[in-house]
């Protein structure tokens, strides 16, 4: 009996003592806890350590950024200018040559002139750069051109109207399934296809036709344009309805009357159709009482934009900046689209101090555009906050591959520019230009502009000298490490 009172004893004395040396831990550890929280850890926190005592540091001071750019010009002008002394030097440039180089975020313009004419040139195509970004700016880049056909008039007095809705690129039948053409391109085939299955549907066989082409208004050739430009099928008349860009089914010259070559071709269409066209064709406005049939509506605006620029194309060039023109003045019209590309511009913030257009395309000799206006539209196009104008600069054609500098910057000359100049170019007789982005010696992209338009007009190989030394010119600004930043 004694010995279990002993083995009791011991029993709770040994779990008293471990409860006391809990207690005790516990209090330890919780010592340690506040402790250990009261200095700050050198691991997450090395900035609060205290230095030791008797250790005295100086006042930290934040670094200067490694590139500090503001208020700083985006290139070096010394760079360029020096880049470009040898290719501005070339007597193949003629009387007067004019470049501008800068950065595409911003900053001064480097500008160089040779020859008496000043900063303002004749822009040629480079014009196209100005149409085609305030057609995206006033339309929008999903903005599609729709041809449609009404129905009007009751028993054997029911007339199909074809409506022209300024589609530059309205073709006379679909693209071959083998056919990569961009952009796809609506036609009057499958419009009256269309309009064939509605005119069953209400049991009409018999129609005359008509077509409506007064979205347009005014000349169809610019007052500014060369006399002989429509004689010699240099251009199609510009008309709110055509197919094939106003070239007739051999592609070669142009038609005399766009809007009746459109409706004779969807005529011929409908009557294969299986639809008998009575009387002649009339050129009259639908009326407003007519009933819709059917409709076929182009590619999106940026698209179409693309492939403006890409080739270089006169005739869609003209129709865009008649579209501009209805959407901002209301007048679809050559007066009608200055007045509104102008206007679209001037509310992108680009300055058109001292900018003369005439026309569209560039197809007009009188027009005059300074560098820095050709400068502003390409950063205005670039800019991220203006993603809806993105197309002007992924429609610019590739040195040595694509559109219409798919032929130049050869092996045989300025072949350093190939692939890294992107580039409208701007020709006329006597005229020669490129307006685009260049990537330098950095892989950094840069604004250039180059205009030589004092050669001689009738002189054919002073003409092809002075556009390959316009090409030599973009083709230097590749070598150079002209960009902010660089060591040159």
């Amino acid at each position: 009996m004694r010995s279990r009172r002993v083995l009791a004893l011991l029993a709770l004395f040994v779990i008293g003592g471990l409860v006391v040396a809990e207690l005790q831990l516990g209090v330890g550890r919780a010592w340690l806890d506040d402790a250990l929280q009261a200095e700050p850890d050198p691991v997450t926190a090395p900035a609060e350590v205290e230095p030791p005592a008797g250790l005295e540091l100086p006042e930290l001071v934040a670094p200067a950024p490694v590139a500090d750019t503001a208020g700083e010009p985006a290139v070096r002008p010394r760079a360029v200018r020096r880049t470009l002394a040898a290719a501005l030097d070339d007597p193949d440039l003629g009387k007067h040559v004019a470049v501008a180089v800068a950065g595409v975020d911003g900053g001064p313009v480097v500008s160089a002139v040779e020859g008496r004419g000043g900063e303002t040139v004749t822009p040629a195509s480079t014009t196209k750069l100005l149409t085609t970004t305030a057609a995206l700016a006033a339309l929008g880049p999903d903005h599609v051109f729709t041809t449609r056909t009404v129905l009007s008039g009751q028993g054997a007095s029911r007339r199909v109207t074809l409506v022209g809705g300024g589609d530059p690129y309205l073709a006379s039948r679909p693209a071959a399934p083998d056919d990569a053409a961009y952009p796809p391109r609506a036609d009057v085939l499958t419009l009256a296809r269309l309009t064939a299955r509605e005119l069953r549907a209400r049991g009409v066989r018999t129609v005359a036709i008509g077509y409506d082409d007064t979205l347009f208004s005014g000349p169809v050739a610019s007052p500014d344009w060369e006399p002989g430009y429509l004689p010699d099928a240099v251009v199609a008349p510009i008309t709110a309805l055509w197919v094939d860009g106003g070239r007739p089914e051999s592609g070669v010259g142009r038609v005399d009357d766009p809007s009746e070559y459109a409706a004779r071709v969807f005529a011929d269409a409908l009557r294969r159709q299986r639809i008998k066209i009575r009387g002649e064709l009339a050129d009259r406005p639908a009326v407003p009482e007519a009933a819709p049939l059917a409709e076929v509506a182009s590619a999106p605006l940026d698209q179409v934009v693309e492939h403006v620029l890409e080739v270089s194309d006169n005739e869609a060039a003209e129709v865009l900046a008649h579209q501009t023109g209805l959407a901002v003045t209301g007048e679809g019209s050559f007066a009608g689209g200055r007045r509104g590309v102008a206007e679209t511009l001037g509310g992108l913030g680009i300055d058109l101090t001292g900018v003369e257009v005439y026309d569209g395309s560039g197809l007009s000799r009188r027009s005059r555009v300074r560098l820095d206006t050709l400068v502003e539209v390409l950063r205005v196009a670039a800019d991220p906050q203006h993603p809806e104008l993105r197309a002007v600069v992924t429609g610019l054609p590739v040195a040595g591959f694509t559109g219409s500098l798919a032929l130049r910057f050869d092996a045989t000359n300025a072949a350093a520019g190939a692939g890294l100049v992107r580039a409208k170019t701007g020709t006329l007789s006597g005229v020669h230009g490129l307006a685009g982005i260049v990537t330098d010696a950095k892989g950094e992209p840069v604004v250039m502009v180059a205009v030589a338009d004092g050669v001689p007009r009738e002189d054919d190989l002073a003409n092809l000298e002075a556009r390959l030394a316009v090409d030599r010119i973009a083709a230097a600004l590749t070598g150079c490490t002209c960009t902010l930043g660089s060591t040159s």
